[in-house]
């Protein structure tokens, strides 16, 4: 007979925010290859750029849309990006995902995570762990923005004034991770993963009646 205790927890939500260029996507798509947590998938007003697929890539939305949206409480967090666009996370699907115990990671800005840390929601502020990737310096983050190529030096000097208002929020995050490479990147945040994921205020043993939440 097998005595062993197996336990069971609620989902947990975790927040990846990092300036433009640090390496979140990077890491992100790392962490993708393990299907050990379901990705949030953000609705925005942009359109389709070529190869997105929706509701796989974005949930691409009209603006009246996302203002329904907004007004029926439907968005866990939302902000404008660069002045044009908005993005938002759906609130429905993290509370399905945390009350089925599957885990969830979301990858938004500065702004976005404030909102999120600031939930009335109790299921959701016990869920949340928030991460920070903060680079080297700006220098380096200046190489990374030139390396890939996808901004003039108008929009590259724009991206790092974004970037050193957005690395001054790196206190409000659980935890702040210097990126090096990628797989460096990809073993820190696995061992965040793997730690919460041991919290022993986050497990219940259905075995023991005296151990299951509330």
């Amino acid at each position: 007979m097998n005595n062993t205790l197996a336990f069971r927890r609620c989902g947990i939500l975790f927040v990846l925010s990092a300036p433009s260029g640090a390496g979140k996507t990077t890491l992100r798509d790392a962490l993708k290859q393990t299907p050990d947590f379901v990705y949030s998938v953000s609705a925005t007003t942009r359109p389709p750029r070529p190869g997105e697929i929706p509701s796989q890539d974005y949930h691409f939305v009209s603006d009246a849309e996302f203002d329904r949206m907004i007004t029926e409480g439907e968005l866990l967090e939302y902000a404008t990006v660069h002045g044009k666009h908005r993005y938002g996370t759906l609130r429905t699907s993290i509370l399905h995902h945390i009350k089925e115990g599957v885990d969830v990671l979301v990858d938004i800005d500065t702004q976005g995570a404030a909102q999120i840390r600031s939930s009335t929601d109790p299921l959701i502020r016990d869920a949340l762990v928030d991460v920070f990737i903060m680079p080297p310096n700006l220098e380096e983050l200046r190489r990374r923005l030139e390396r890939r190529g996808t901004e003039n030096a108008a929009q590259i000097e724009a991206r790092l004034k974004s970037a050193a208002r957005e690395m001054r929020c790196w206190r409000d995050y659980r935890y702040t991770l210097i990126s090096g490479s990628m797989e460096e990147d990809l073993v820190k945040f696995r061992a965040i993963m793997r730690a919460e994921r041991y919290l022993s205020r986050r497990l219940y043993f259905p075995d023991l009646p005296t151990n299951k939440p509330e």
